[in-house]
């Protein structure tokens, strides 16, 4: 009875300590030195702890003043583990007449998407194949020693060059979306092997870095087409994108570039030059600036196996040479696979959607077929990677029928479409945004 008694005191004691909190207080909480959040209606006061945040402090800070339960399963892989660095942070709970969504979002949608991902994990749609990885990994080695016995054999002529640039530019794309799958978590059911195997492909078999890959796309996750938080739509007044930020650069008189030609000079500048200069100077800066030390190192493990091998044929300057034009072939294949599932849709500031609202108003899919999974990394599913981003990318279409019937039952629209169409809407949505600038420049 004395035992028990202390248990009941201690439990009572317990809650008394607990502070409860609404949303009116927790939403005031979004400043740069005073960041609160809520995740399963827990409050927790993360402000002294985003700089330590592995995903990067921007990410975390996104959801400052709101309801990050959603985002926070759906980057996490392992939550119980780290619910054990949340644990010294909790303040509070919300007040029990307080409702678990914050600013009138629609409970019954959200209830029904984490059910949508309980079924997921029932069905076993977040374990990984690791003989689909293996063979994805193979396929790229076979063409980097495919690119090595043809010049081997041919020697460095012109048109032996060109085939060769192909293949590395190949290898080089799919390297790049295969490190996309491990730098989301999705293969190995411990984030340190992901981790590891991470900076092998990015670092080892790009010259890129991880730390860098991860701060910049997680945000992008977090809040996509979001001005302010998606770096991604961040365009460093080349372009002026959606239907807003086009209209308040006319009223403003802001004219950095024609925009209204932005459809045209697009061609100019995005496809050829994001990864060979814009990419590479960022990614180095980074490194150096953040004391990325690791990613440095896999980096120049990078460049110093590339020059090895390609010097004995074609000199330093001509293996330089050879490295630009590679990059600037995968730089047209990335750009466009990347930019056809976000540039022609909804672009703007923060709307505060639920989870399912706001990745389906910023993404749509491609029609699936064996070239397209292959040619876009199964990228052409990207409402639901952006839904379950840790879930391995072969089972994507087994989810998709459940995602399109839950948009249905809420009139979400659900957009799909055919590669060609895709690319042809870049164009398009930035001639649209061109000509929204250039009348409130003009009228405004």
């Amino acid at each position: 009875m004395g035992k028990g008694g202390e248990k009941g005191e201690e439990t009572g004691e317990h809650e008394a300590q607990i502070r409860f909190y609404s949303w009116e207080e927790i939403q005031k909480h979004n400043l740069k030195t005073d960041k609160w959040l809520v995740i399963d209606r827990k409050v927790y006061n993360i402000t002294n702890w985003v700089r330590r945040h592995p995903g990067g402090h921007r990410v975390i800070s996104h959801y400052a003043g709101e309801d990050a339960t959603d985002a926070f399963w759906a980057f996490h892989i392992n939550p119980s583990f780290v619910q054990k660095f949340l644990k010294p942070l909790l303040i509070g709970e919300l007040a029990p007449g307080e409702p678990s969504q914050d600013r009138d979002k629609n409970s019954q949608l959200v209830e029904d998407f984490r059910a949508l991902r309980k079924t997921a994990e029932e069905m076993n749609l977040f374990k990984a194949d690791p003989v689909f990885f293996s063979l994805y990994l193979c396929h790229i080695l076979i063409m980097e020693a495919l690119a090595l016995l043809m010049i081997s054999y041919y020697g460095t002529g012109w048109i032996t060059t060109f085939i060769l640039s192909c293949i590395l530019a190949t290898s080089q794309a799919q390297a790049g979306w295969l490190q996309h799958d491990f730098g989301h978590l999705s293969v190995f059911k411990k984030s340190v092997w992901n981790h590891i195997v991470h900076k092998f492909v990015i670092g080892h078999l790009k010259g890129a870095s991880a730390n860098w890959w991860n701060h910049r796309h997680f945000q992008h996750h977090a809040k996509p087409n979001i001005f302010k938080k998606d770096p991604d739509v961040n365009m460093i007044h080349i372009f002026v994108l959606g239907d807003s930020q086009p209209v308040e650069y006319g009223k403003k008189k802001l004219k950095y570039l024609p925009y209204n030609h932005q459809h045209e000079y697009f061609f100019l500048v995005f496809p050829p030059l994001l990864i060979p200069v814009y990419f590479q100077m960022q990614i180095m800066m980074s490194m150096i600036r953040h004391k990325f030390w690791a990613d440095l190192i896999w980096a120049f493990s990078y460049y110093i196996r590339y020059f090895i091998t390609f010097i004995p044929f074609y000199g330093v300057l001509g293996s330089l040479f050879l490295l630009t034009f590679v990059r600037f072939l995968e730089s047209h294949w990335f750009v466009w696979v990347t930019q056809m599932n976000h540039i022609p849709m909804e672009i703007d500031n923060e709307k505060h959607r639920d989870w399912l609202s706001s990745q389906l108003a910023a993404t749509c899919n491609i029609e699936q077929s064996f070239f397209n999974d292959w040619f876009t990394g199964h990228l052409n599913f990207q409402i639901e990677h952006h839904l379950f981003p840790t879930m391995p990318r072969h089972n994507f279409w087994k989810i998709k029928p459940l995602v399109k019937s839950l948009c249905a039952k809420y009139g979400i629209h659900y957009e799909e479409k055919t590669l060609g169409r895709a690319f042809i809407d870049i164009v398009g949505s930035l001639k649209k945004s061109g000509d929204l600038w250039l009348d409130a420049y003009l009228h405004k």
